[in-house]
């Protein structure tokens, strides 16, 4: 026999009570122990009472524990071995974390995302057990908002459901749920498109099919067959059901009643993109709904793991793409460039352990550089004398006690005013309102014996650089640059070197000598190299230290 549809076999499998078993769940769960009660949550088990009636196996439930839930859920899987339709009806407080949803059980205690797998029951489960009865299964998803306590990691609600194909989920009030679940049954006979129109005040996602009666009218195989459509509209009819259901098996059905159809060529263009692994990775990323903040935490999470993304924007271009497949493939996924859940989440804990080793690993650096900085300090500056305070600065010119010593050189530079002569103090007044090499070369021609003659040739080593110093500084800059920093980050970055004690100025968003003076001292303490500018790795580990 060819491989059919799911959109042909429909009616074949519900014209065959012998073979079919219809199959329902429905846990209503409504007092609490720590939140507030869902006030309609009961009103669920009276629409379980009218799928009984109408021929479904039932399995039902109220104020579950987690375990009681799997239990069930269990069971009702047992009752889906054969062809049949579902209807999954779940009332209660939902909470989510990214792609994943929960029922959260009436006993649970401040649940975490840690903890929530125990104390809730997963929907992706509950969708993946539907899933296995495409077109054919209703998931419904009733709840109140209401006051419910908990831990870190988890929002209350639903969250961004990703629907199998061929699976229809409908949410919203638990009253409004439950009165559309008991209505289901004196509705048969439509479509789920059908269905889903007359769902004032519901969500609808995932299949909705317009092929197929979602429950027939009883004796449907003895009713008389309508008339066939006309040969176009037929036409157009089945391959609307087929691009709903997405399977390669309705692709294919496709093609088996309209080899030259209207739309044969876009029906094998599908079933190639389900050949194809690079199309099925970048569909299921996709299906995932990631926003700007979430990607932007993917480019971080990579940039934490020495991986490049080519910048934390939000965007995933070429070079993120990149990076994405090879943490894939050393992480030993297939290296295809497009993330699912479950790598999302492997490569956040990695990050976390990373930026974890990464702190202490900077701490330890830290703790020796203070110390050889202190000891150095104390064979020199210590003493007071100007040219241990000038030996010190020379070799942590942002040490410890780098403003220690500077204000203490201004002392001796003080007193040198004084004692020299009314235009030798002139004009190195002059060359430091100007401080450029070239004004302080001309005070040392004019003054070559003058009382500044060791601070102007300390300030043009200090303003020279050699070519190669030159285009470091310029590479640095222009990296700095290309990340495109508002205001509100440039800031932020400040805040957060002043919570790391490294006195960047005023947290203003301009980035002055202060500031430069603490990222090199970051850079330093991290490991990174010390430009005194930001690049994209040094961001990342602003941001990933500060927390």
């Amino acid at each position: 026999m060819r491989p059919r549809a799911c959109l042909a076999v429909f009616a074949a499998v519900l014209s065959t009570p012998a073979l079919a078993q219809d199959a329902a769940l429905v846990i209503g769960n409504e007092n609490y122990r720590n939140a507030s009660d869902i006030a309609a949550a009961d009103d669920a088990l009276d629409a379980a009472d009218a799928l009984e009636t109408a021929g479904f196996v039932l399995r039902k439930g109220a104020d579950l524990t987690a375990p009681a839930m799997q239990a069930l859920l269990g069971e009702h899987y047992g009752d889906t071995a054969r062809p049949g339709r579902s209807v999954i009806l779940l009332a209660g407080h939902f909470v989510h974390a990214g792609p994943e949803t929960w029922l959260v059980a009436t006993g649970a205690d401040r649940p975490t995302l840690a903890s929530i797998d125990a104390a809730g029951l997963s929907l992706s489960t509950v969708l993946a057990i539907a899933a296995e009865r495409p077109g054919g299964a209703l998931v419904l998803l009733g709840t109140e908002e209401r006051r419910i306590d908990l831990g870190r990691g988890l929002a209350s609600g639903i969250g961004p459901v990703d629907v199998p194909q061929g699976v229809t989920l409908i949410e919203g009030d638990a009253a409004t749920v439950a009165a559309f679940a008991d209505d289901l049954v004196g509705m048969r006979g439509r479509t789920m498109a059908e269905l889903v129109a007359d769902a004032g005040g519901l969500r609808a996602r995932g299949y909705i099919g317009a092929f197929a009666p979602f429950l027939p009218v009883p004796d449907d195989a003895a009713a008389p067959a309508p008339a066939a459509p006309a040969a176009a509209d037929g036409e157009q009819a089945f391959w609307t059901a087929t691009q709903a259901i997405g399977t390669r098996a309705a692709y294919e059905a496709y093609l088996d009643r309209f080899p030259g159809g209207a739309h044969a060529d876009a029906a094998k263009a599908a079933l190639s993109r389900l050949d194809d692994p690079a199309a099925q990775a970048e569909a299921a990323e996709a299906a995932l709904n990631l926003t700007r903040d979430q990607r932007r935490d993917v480019q971080r999470n990579l940039s934490i793991l020495a991986i490049d993304p080519k910048g934390i924007d939000g965007v995933f271009g070429p070079g993120s793409r990149r990076a994405i497949a090879t943490w894939q493939t050393r992480a030993g996924y297939d290296g295809t460039g497009f993330l699912t859940a479950r790598q999302i989440a492997v490569l956040a804990d990695e990050a976390d352990t990373r930026a974890a080793e990464l702190e202490a690993e900077a701490a330890a650096r830290k703790a020796e550089q203070d110390r050889q900085d202190r000891l150095y300090w104390d064979q020199t500056g210590a003493a007071g004398d100007e040219a241990g305070l000038r030996a010190y600065v020379k070799k942590y010119p942002d040490g410890l006690f780098a403003e220690l010593a500077q204000e203490r050189l201004s002392v001796f530079e003080s007193e040198r005013r004084t004692e020299a002569e009314a235009t030798d103090r002139v004009a190195w007044d002059t060359a430091q309102k100007y401080d450029t090499v070239q004004v302080y070369q001309n005070y040392l021609e004019a003054h070559p014996d003058g009382a500044f003659v060791e601070e102007a040739r300390r300030r043009i080593a200090a303003m020279s650089e050699t070519p190669d110093q030159e285009a470091a500084r310029k590479r640095a800059e222009a990296q700095e640059a290309a990340l495109n920093l508002n205001p509100v980050m440039r800031s932020l970055i400040e805040q957060r070197l002043a919570a790391l004690g490294l006195k960047p100025g005023a947290a203003d968003g301009t980035f002055d000598d202060d500031t430069r003076r603490a990222i090199r001292r970051y850079q330093q303490a991290r490991g990174l190299p010390v430009t005194g500018y930001l690049n994209q790795q040094t961001v990342a580990r602003v941001l990933v230290d500060s927390l």
